[in-house]
């Protein structure tokens, strides 16, 4: 008798679990196409050498925003989540040095004038429109150098270096996510050189050292 009453117990449960188990299970909203803006703000170090010298007084620090749009694609295979994204915002990250060259009163800015990213990202999700993610891959900037009123020639350059980061998204609507994320950047190398045209003078410049922290919000189609 008792075993009837626990099959009948356990048969009901079973029921009631079943439906309650499935509706646990991460729902899928995370795959296709997405597109979004996003904004931000970052610091960063650079540097100015006199190659003819070899003299240069170390780096400074750079600061400043960034607004920019991004494009990416999501694959999502029961909790984890695989994708693709590429971004590239204006920048007005920012620095200068006020002894440049040794010689006072002169001022040598390095500005990071735009600023994307290609990467790849896994995510996980948490719970279920929300995920947490890694990311890393290409990053790539136009950095001006040179030397306030003085007459220069070049000192604007397209880099490429490398990123790492993560962060966390969120489905707040249908189609709709917002997303914080934390990226680390840096240009190995050179990043752009001018020559000071009244005295032939070379300038190498370097972009280290990116430390950023954006949010957007992404629509999903």
């Amino acid at each position: 008798m008792w075993n009837w009453k626990f099959a009948a117990i356990a048969a009901a449960l079973t029921c009631a679990l079943v439906p309650a188990a499935s509706a646990a299970e991460p729902v899928a909203p995370w795959t296709g196409f997405y597109v979004g803006v996003e904004g931000g703000w970052a610091s960063a170090r650079a540097a100015q050498t006199n190659t003819k010298t070899n003299i240069s007084d170390g780096y400074y620090g750079q600061n400043g925003g960034i607004v920019g749009g991004t494009f990416g694609y999501n694959w999502q295979m029961s909790n984890w989540v695989v994708g693709v994204e590429t971004d590239l915002a204006w920048s007005g990250i920012k620095g200068e040095e006020t002894i440049c060259g040794l010689a006072h009163n002169q001022v040598c800015p390095t500005e990071l004038r735009s600023f994307g990213t290609a990467r790849g990202r896994v995510g996980y999700v948490v719970i279920p429109n929300t995920m947490i993610f890694a990311a890393g891959g290409l990053a790539y900037g136009e950095i001006k150098a040179y030397k306030e009123g003085v007459a220069v020639t070049g000192g604007q350059d397209w880099r490429t270096g490398w990123t790492l980061g993560g962060g966390f998204e969120t489905m707040f609507a249908p189609h709709w996510s917002v997303k914080v994320e934390y990226l680390y950047a840096t240009f190995p190398g050179t990043a752009t050189t001018y020559t000071i045209t009244a005295s032939s003078t070379p300038i190498d410049a370097v972009e280290r050292d990116i430390h950023m922290v954006r949010a957007g919000v992404n629509w999903h189609f």
